[in-house]
């Protein structure tokens, strides 16, 4: 897959690892910097998100349709982004991350990601409804997604390992053969929950936060 201004997107796998974990750090301590505790992005920050892809990256999750997909942005051969999509057991498939390098952000390589992850989608689960959880004082992501046609369908408060609780807001895009009603996917979920976000063995962390 291939877009505009040099950027390939290609499947991901245990190989990426390492480049994945650095540019996930590197995206959190640039673009979250005053949004999430300071103890988030701290100094043991790079060696979690090591840890988390190494697991994330070697787990069998048996059948193609339990199995999360990683896809990789590269320009001139380097990792540029990627998005995480993992199957929920509920049919949805959640963007688990999605991540621009600092300093090659609004260029475009989000919105390649997030249309190859929707392509995906389309192929292989195209009965299931995409959506995405973003902190609500992110809002250059929200703007993004908003523009890629992604509808608010919850407010909730995301509780992180820690004990930390952020506010989000649930974005959605509909599954490639429903039909929307009243102009929302007829899975939204009610306003005003909470979530919590489970440490790495659970399969989700408080990396479960993505950003353009």
């Amino acid at each position: 897959m291939t877009g505009p201004e040099r950027t390939t997107i290609r499947y991901g796998g245990a190989q990426d690892a390492a480049d994945v974990a650095d540019l996930h750090a590197e995206s959190w301590r640039t673009s979250y910097r005053g949004m999430v505790p300071d103890e988030a992005i701290g100094d043991g920050l790079a060696a979690q998100r090591r840890e988390l892809w190494e697991l994330r990256l070697a787990v069998d999750y048996g059948p193609p349709e339990n199995t999360p997909v990683l896809l990789v942005a590269e320009r001139a051969g380097e990792p540029a982004g990627f998005v995480y999509l993992v199957p929920q057991a509920d049919g949805r498939v959640l963007v688990d991350n999605l991540h621009v390098r600092p300093g090659l952000t609004g260029g475009g390589i989000g919105r390649h990601l997030l249309a190859a992850a929707r392509a995906e989608l389309a192929e292989r689960f195209p009965a299931a409804e995409l959506y995405l959880e973003v902190l609500r004082a992110n809002t250059r992501a929200i703007a993004f997604y908003e523009r890629e046609g992604g509808v608010r369908i919850a407010a909730q408060e995301g509780v992180f390992p820690g004990g930390w609780v952020l506010p989000e807001y649930v974005y959605a895009w509909p599954a490639a053969n429903a039909r929307p009603e009243n102009g929302r996917s007829a899975s939204a979920r009610p306003e005003n929950g909470r979530t919590e976000h489970a440490r790495p063995e659970g399969g989700r962390s408080v990396s479960g936060q993505s950003m353009s």
